[in-house]
């Protein structure tokens, strides 16, 4: 059985220690080496290849870990990186996914549930504590929100009919009747349509219609 190789970056000695302690003990891991700032593991880290790097948010005696992360991903995207943050906040979880990183986890969580974030992460998977996913799930719809609220404000008052026509289901034919139109004027609309909100399919059409409200009256 192949071990997951697990490097440390961290300008704690006594965390490093701590962590030596604790992964070494698995019977699936192996610690291969250490760092106690950015730059010291841009060096280390090519020539051990780790599986997986564990890296502390912040380092402020060195190279902190979100720059290390991103040249790290940057250039050997295969390495996962799981960071470490002291710090229960939003802005410090979005700018570390943003950097590349797998795996978001609070040092105050340490234990087991490093254990099983490193396993997912060298599973290919990501790993987020509990308020960390619920944070992501909101940002994300926050932003799809606004991107469509957006990209509607870009349809004339003719295209917004037919947007809301077509998701309702009806045909070319039925929509052109509704609005004393052809069904080809109908069909270059919705091209329009499709084009200006990034859409592809009908499906998608329903989608947005949907989180836009456009079914609702």
């Amino acid at each position: 059985m192949n071990k997951i190789r697990i490097f440390l970056v961290d300008d704690h000695a006594v965390v490093r220690d701590g962590l030596n302690l604790l992964l070494n003990a698995q019977s699936d891991m192996i610690v291969i080496g250490e760092a106690a700032e950015g730059n010291e593991a841009l060096l280390k880290i090519p020539k051990v290849n780790p599986d997986v790097v564990i890296m502390d948010l912040s380092m402020p005696n060195g190279r902190d870990g979100l720059p290390t992360t991103s040249e790290l991903v940057q250039n050997f995207p295969e390495i996962k990186v799981l960071i470490l943050s002291m710090h229960d906040d939003p802005d410090s979880l979005f700018r570390a996914l943003k950097a590349g990183a797998s795996g978001f986890l609070l040092k105050s969580s340490l234990g087991q549930e490093l254990v099983t974030a490193i396993r997912q992460v060298n599973s290919g998977q990501a790993y987020l504590y509990p308020s960390a996913q619920k944070r992501v799930i909101e940002h994300v719809f926050h932003d799809t929100g606004e991107e469509y609220n957006d990209s509607f404000d870009l349809l004339s008052e003719r295209e917004k009919e037919i947007c809301s026509l077509v998701a309702k289901g009806y045909t070319n034919k039925e929509t052109g009747e509704l609005l004393n139109i052809s069904p080809r004027t109908v069909e270059t609309h919705k091209s329009k349509i499709m084009e200006k909100l990034k859409l592809t399919t009908r499906r998608d059409l329903v989608q947005f219609a949907l989180k836009r409200g456009l079914l609702d009256n």
